[in-house]
């Protein structure tokens, strides 16, 4: 077994590499002048099973690339099987069309990811489990919900938090939270006015004093998270944090956080942190021992669902 880690995120590709007690490969992934992306593995791959590692995060195009070109190079140089271990996969939410001619972008991701050479696929969280089926190769999909599970625990009395659903959507993500603290569960009725503005209307549940944690797989520019925050709290929530899987926390994100009402927001390092990030109201929790593991499950050819029974 080989891990071969790209540029999005090298700290997390670290951290994995430290779990699994061995180290990276050897590699070159770089750049021409003329923003060429150039791979030069510098080890010797054949016949080795290989474990990808890149989140196709920000900026979303090039680390794709990156990805699909180091898949290339590995499968030029008789890699026995190529396995990409994309944490936070990105283009996600492009998986259906929302008007006429417009793309249905992941399932040409995934058609791309194919097509380089690629024989399985490891994420976490995938915006919608469908995606899975746009893949002729395997994909396992991971849940982040037992890191952020024990993070509550630790920091919160259950007996006074709700879980918070930020939109109708996401119900069924906020459920399974619910359920396995025992505790009740709200939801935010949320009109999408456009893209990445959201309004809140009301809020379905009862939240009179108590915690609310707001539970969802990605943050982006933070406006449905920090809307629910003050309609929550508006109804006599005593406090709002917010657990997400993915901090993608692009364009006004961090100033909305910094502004808000929000208590703190929770995420994990699926992506890199951002540049003057607010450690006093974002923190980030590791998925590298969640990753390291499956990646040995996938190799020693056992079972991965049984992570999360």
């Amino acid at each position: 077994m080989k891990l071969l880690s790209c540029n999005s995120n090298i700290r997390l590709s670290e951290e994995i590499a430290k779990n699994l007690d061995i180290p990276l490969t050897k590699a070159s992934v770089r750049k021409f002048s003329d923003e060429e992306i150039f791979v030069e593995v510098n080890e010797n791959v054949r016949g080795q099973d290989v474990y990808v590692l890149q989140s196709t995060s920000k900026p979303a195009n090039d680390n794709l690339i990156e990805l699909l070109v180091c898949i290339d190079a590995l499968k030029r140089a008789s890699a026995n099987q190529i396995t990409a271990v994309i944490p936070y996969f990105g283009y996600a939410r492009q998986d259906r069309k929302p008007g006429p001619r417009t793309p249905i972008t992941a399932k040409l991701v995934a058609n791309l990811l194919t097509t380089s050479g690629a024989d399985r696929v490891l994420t976490i969280d995938l915006h919608a489990g469908q995606i899975q089926g746009f893949f002729d190769i395997p994909v396992d999909n991971l849940y982040a919900a037992p890191i952020l599970l024990s993070d509550i625990k630790e920091n919160f009395n259950i007996n006074n938090t709700v879980i918070i659903s930020p939109d109708v959507g996401g119900v069924v993500r906020a459920r399974y939270i619910a359920n396995r603290l025992n505790t009740s569960l709200a939801i935010v009725d949320k009109r999408r006015e456009a893209a990445n503005v959201s309004e809140v209307l009301n809020i379905i549940g009862e939240v009179d004093g108590k915690d609310c944690i707001l539970i969802d797989d990605i943050v982006d520019t933070a406006g449905t998270l920090t809307n629910a925050s003050e309609a929550l709290l508006k109804v006599g929530a005593s406090s709002v944090s917010a657990y997400v899987s993915h901090g993608v926390l692009s364009g006004p994100a961090l100033q909305r956080i910094k502004e808000s009402s929000l208590k703190e927001l929770v995420t994990t390092n699926t992506i890199i942190e951002i540049k003057n990030e607010n450690k006093n109201k974002i923190r980030r929790l590791s998925v590298a021992p969640l990753i390291a593991e499956a990646v040995k499950r996938i190799d020693n050819h056992s079972s991965v669902s049984s992570l999360f029974n």
